[in-house]
């Protein structure tokens, strides 16, 4: 059994794995597109169009946020954060509420998190500044054909091939 069978196959029994992360078998293809991992945010200049991808693992869209949507997404690095205006959020509707792992892209935005700015003399290069990816594009990822899908509330998830038929209920005979 490959790496990447064992770990859909933690996935698939127990919808976590203790094995390799999820983005680690896309790694190779993701890099030749551009890709970021979010370990690598922090070196990126403040307004550069860049990509991130990983598995979801927080969907916020409060009452109080007029209409943005905050994603986190989770690579074998650690953790990324996007911001999606509304225009964008009504255009990915769907997937942003259905789809266990992500590539988002758009320009990156490093901001001082303390109100008081002569705590960051220079925006964008403290390190302590928040990041994020101010989405304009999005799109769903999938691994060798399978389909991942969102089991429960977190990111529990588990492997939904299609080819699997579904379980058969246990018959009741009592004769």
């Amino acid at each position: 059994m490959s790496a990447l069978e064992r770990t859909l196959a933690d996935y698939k029994g127990t919808g976590i794995t203790v094995g390799p992360h999820i983005m680690t078998h896309l790694r190779g293809s993701l890099a030749r597109e551009g890709v970021l991992r979010a370990a690598d945010l922090t070196g990126v200049r403040n307004g550069h169009w860049a990509k991130i991808a990983g598995l979801v693992i927080v969907r916020q869209r409060p009452g109080t946020a007029k209409g943005f949507c905050f994603i986190t997404l989770e690579d074998e690095t650690g953790t990324a954060n996007a911001v999606v205006v509304p225009d964008v959020f009504q255009r990915y509707r769907v997937l942003i509420h259905t789809a266990a792992i992500l590539l988002i892209e758009g320009p990156l935005q490093k901001a001082c998190p303390e109100p008081n700015r002569r705590a960051c003399p220079e925006p964008g290069r403290g390190a302590n500044d928040v990041i994020h990816i101010r989405a304009r594009r999005m799109r769903e990822l999938s691994i060798a054909h399978q389909a991942i899908g969102l089991t429960g509330h977190g990111y529990r998830m588990r492997v939904t091939p299609e080819d699997e038929p579904p379980p058969v209920p246990p018959s009741h005979d009592f004769h």
